[in-house]
């Protein structure tokens, strides 16, 4: 058993193939067991209505995928869908996975509610954990680590 914990929180980036190399690489230098959230994104609509079923299996759909690719990869990871706000996924994650690292994979800036409320920098401040993030634009196939 290791004592490294890697929290991977992603949306509809959690399949990117930057996001999983780059799990990969820390993982399997580190010996870290890992934890994919994958957050319920809803439309204010549905959430309005109540009706996250919909969101709940499409990301369940995009964990199950993530899993096995990082298994494939010879990562030991489990995974869950995590509250739609991504701020309160990694809050309720950390409860029961005392991460040492978060990974975060978000879409590019133009394109990211996530970087527009600043996920990135807030989780650094409230959590104090080192904190890379992946971003992963599916529409271009471009994908990086950023700065």
């Amino acid at each position: 058993m290791s004592n490294h914990h890697l929290l991977i929180v992603a949306n509809e980036t959690v399949e990117g193939t930057a996001l999983i190399e780059a799990v990969r690489d820390i993982a399997l230098s580190n010996d870290a067991d890992v934890l994919v959230v994958a957050p319920a994104l809803n439309s204010r609509l549905r959430h309005w209505m109540s009706d996250s079923d919909g969101a709940h299996r499409a990301a369940d759909q995009r964990l199950a995928g993530c899993l096995a690719r990082l298994r494939e990869a010879g990562v030991r990871a489990a995974g869950h869908v995590g509250d739609a706000d991504p701020i309160r996924a990694i809050e309720d994650a950390l409860r029961a996975f005392p991460a040492d690292e978060i990974v975060i994979g978000t879409h590019p800036e133009e394109r990211s509610n996530w970087l527009a409320r600043d996920l990135v920098g807030r989780t650094c401040a409230v959590y104090g954990l080192p904190v890379v993030h992946v971003v992963v634009d599916l529409a271009t196939r471009r994908e990086y680590l950023a700065a």
